[in-house]
């Protein structure tokens, strides 16, 4: 009978961004690719994390990450493919956030992003239309508890590309609820942001191994172009 050998959780020193290049690197990693119809699910380009300007809580990584959502969003509105916009927020006194609003308590926790603050608003520079999806989510998933699901049944989508923050959370959440309910899912990387790179490289490494392509958003640009 032969020996089972298991793995050791590898410690070489290489950061996150570095581990990330070499995965991106590999031209034999085989990709879920595009399907027939694709939606943009932009999550949470809210004040409270796009605004350096207003507040600590926001972020960038990419300084043109909106830009690139606009694009994009665009270019799928143009051909008749479904763009979501999600947002998070709660009631005055965050009874509808559940466990997730008992971390911390402060005027800059999640859970006191009440509707229609300035937090709870989406940036300026987003290219909203009046026909795309707009909806307030309260935990991670934009999959949660929200239309979405269902409003992609009803467009016949079969690929759904995540951009947004932040990288290591929302994004992440829906990516995989999106691979969990039968998408092909696709995760720009320009588009989304972190606060930390470590995060940010350390979560897209993970979900191009398991749970969607990330990809440059050029690809992107470059499939809707092409329809």
């Amino acid at each position: 009978m032969s020996e089972i050998v298991g793995t050791k959780m590898v410690e070489d020193g290489r950061t996150a961004r570095e581990i990330f290049d070499e995965v991106m690197a590999n031209p034999a990693r085989k990709k879920f690719g595009f399907g027939e119809k694709l939606a943009i699910v932009n999550v949470d380009p809210q004040q409270a994390y796009t605004r350096l300007d207003m507040f600590k809580t926001s972020y960038e990584t990419d300084p043109r990450q909106i830009e690139y959502i606009n694009t994009i969003s665009r270019l799928a509105r143009e051909r008749g493919m479904p763009v979501i916009w999600s947002h998070v927020a709660y009631k005055g006194d965050a009874g509808d956030a559940g466990v997730w609003g008992t971390r911390t308590d402060t005027p800059d926790s999640l859970q006191n992003i009440t509707y229609g603050s300035e937090r709870h608003k989406f940036d300026p520079r987003c290219e909203i239309d009046e026909n795309d999806l707009q909806y307030t989510k309260r935990m991670p998933s934009a999959f949660f508890e929200s239309q979405l699901a269902s409003y992609l049944t009803w467009h016949k989508v079969d690929t759904v590309v995540v951009t947004g923050g932040s990288t290591s959370g929302c994004v992440r959440a829906t990516a995989v609820d999106s691979l969990s309910h039968g998408y092909r899912t696709i995760v720009p990387i320009e588009t989304c942001a972190d606060k930390h790179e470590s995060y940010h490289f350390a979560n897209l490494t993970d979900l191009q191994l398991k749970y969607a392509d990330v990809e440059p958003v050029q690809s992107v640009i470059d499939w809707l172009e092409a329809r």
